[in-house]
């Protein structure tokens, strides 16, 4: 399938040095492919994870707004960072944050994002969804039907969806395609409820998981490799 516009999330801890704060060669490796994507004609917004600067709801008895909004801060910083090396590496980047900064990033706008991904700049959207209680995949399926995306490329710290946790599992088996409506109905944890229901509600063409430990993997998955596990809506 050709795609002209997708929408790439990136596991924070992938890009952290053992899943914490950052691994600066990574990064750069990633900024790189990510610049090899859009001169290949793909226009590309990306959301990042925070899970190396701040995971869950860290801390006894913290209250979990004030949990949320510290990971949603460090979607900022994670942007922040694969901006400047995007840059580094010659290609166009910009943040724009669910969470107004200006001193720091543009609010998030779609019809400027989709503008900015059609002039070949790298968008990198910050600040989940804005809102507690929701994660960064619910932010990456509500900025993928925003901007009219083709796909969902989940670039992850496992090789695809299995029918059950592989690290407690060690019978765990992969499923190489499957449909949203299966996912809720087994319960898989590969991207959370919400972010399942607004896939099939808005018929997201398809997502794809993979694991993000070569960065070229990304490339790869664009020209028609069919690793990882394939997502689509119910016929």
């Amino acid at each position: 399938m050709n795609y002209k516009r997708v929408l790439l999330k990136l596991s924070g801890e992938m890009l952290g040095e053992n899943g914490k704060l950052f691994d600066h060669e990574m990064i750069d490796r990633v900024a790189a492919t990510l610049c090899k994507v859009v001169s290949s004609g793909v226009q590309l917004g990306v959301v990042i994870g925070a899970g190396n600067i701040w995971r869950g709801r860290q801390g006894k008895d913290m209250n979990a707004v004030t949990a949320d909004q510290m990971g949603m801060l460090g979607t900022v910083i994670n942007c922040l960072a694969m901006q400047d090396a995007i840059r580094r590496a010659g290609g166009k980047a910009q943040v724009m944050s669910a969470i107004e900064m200006n001193r720091v990033c543009d609010l998030y706008r779609a019809s400027k994002a989709v503008e900015n991904m059609e002039n070949g700049t790298i968008m990198l959207f910050a600040g989940g969804s804005g809102n507690p209680f929701f994660s960064t995949d619910t932010a990456v399926v509500l900025r993928a039907v925003e901007v009219e995306a083709d796909a969902i490329l989940l670039a992850k710290n496992i090789d695809g969806v299995y029918d059950s946790d592989p690290k407690k599992n060690p019978d765990a088996k992969l499923i190489r395609a499957l449909s949203y409506e299966k996912a809720q109905e087994m319960r898989l944890r590969v991207m959370d409820t919400a972010a399942f229901a607004l896939c099939a509600d808005n018929k997201v063409p398809v997502v794809r998981v993979f694991m993000l430990d070569e960065p070229d993997n990304i490339l790869k998955v664009l020209s028609g490799d069919d690793m990882g596990t394939t997502l689509t809506s119910e016929k």
